[in-house]
């Protein structure tokens, strides 16, 4: 029964991406993100939903939660009609209309080469963060988590590698593997932090301990290099803006835990700068 619900995802995915392609990407990005608010509560809990933006904001009123949630199922869909653009954003007209603050940091890591952990969360078109900095010119790896849905997720690997980053690192034990091995070649690596994962530790998100990634801490314990937040904005349709921050460096006596801690507060900072750019729809405190 999953792989059949799975299929007829593919076929919907492939039906519209044919049509993005037809009416070009400002009208596919303004429809998908339309239709997205339409039919987006349908597919996840809208208490789910509710209860993660009241854990962040518990006193938001009724009317600004409303227009979270709705923002939030818009930029949803944005993003799924930006996937069959991304090649124009990394090398056609759309890359102009992202705008880079804090190139020069960018640049010193490229030029002194350097190795860091960039780091970030599931806001606006996330994708946009590795893309652009391996556009930078630096050696980069990026940490993705697999689609559940097997039928389309060949197709988005595909994108990642053409595209996004052409070093893709699956999470997961081998991955981890992979990627030392790529540290070792003085690689840096770009990765979501906000994501719930398993073999995570327990660590305070928005006042409640949610399961968090140890990789970034990780990282900086066993390679004592730091870490460079992103923050990823969604200025206006397809207008973005990515600032990236001032490299992080931790002491090597802190902990994992420790330095797990201090970078879930700078995903809060991220979030509420502008919550409706956040993905609420997943379940961080299960």
């Amino acid at each position: 029964m999953k792989y059949i619900k799975y299929f007829f995802e593919f076929l919907f995915s492939i039906f519209f991406f044919i049509f993005f392609k037809i009416i070009g990407p400002k009208k596919s990005s303004d429809v998908s993100g339309k239709i997205f608010e339409i039919i987006g509560p349908f597919f996840r809990s809208k208490k789910v939903i509710r209860n993660n933006i009241k854990r962040a904001l518990p006193e938001i009123d009724e009317n600004n939660l409303k227009n979270i949630e709705n923002s939030m199922w818009n930029n949803y869909g944005r993003i799924f009609a930006e996937y069959i653009f991304l090649k124009d954003f990394r090398y056609g007209k759309l890359a102009s209309e992202v705008q880079i603050e804090g190139k020069e940091i960018l640049n010193d890591i490229k030029e002194n080469n350097k190795q860091v952990i960039f780091i970030s969360g599931h806001l606006s078109n996330f994708e946009l963060m590795a893309m652009f900095i391996e556009k930078s010119g630096i050696n980069l790896s990026a940490i993705y988590r697999p689609l559940n849905n097997i039928f389309l997720n060949g197709i988005m690997e595909s994108i990642r590698k053409k595209y996004i980053c052409k070093n893709q690192i699956k999470k997961g034990l081998a991955g981890l593997k992979k990627l030392i091995k790529l540290k070792k070649k003085n690689y840096s690596t770009a990765l979501m932090i906000d994501q719930r994962v398993s073999e995570g530790i327990l660590s305070p998100l928005f006042n409640e301990k949610a399961l968090t990634t140890t990789i970034p801490a990780q990282l900086v314990k066993k390679f004592n290099i730091p870490i460079v937040p992103v923050y990823i904005e969604r200025i206006n349709g397809l207008k973005f803006k990515i600032t990236i921050n001032q490299p992080l460096s931790f002491p090597q006596n802190l902990t994992q835990q420790q330095i797990t801690d201090n970078l879930n507060q700078i995903l809060e900072k991220f979030i509420l700068s502008k919550p409706e750019n956040w993905i609420w729809s997943h379940n961080r405190w299960k």
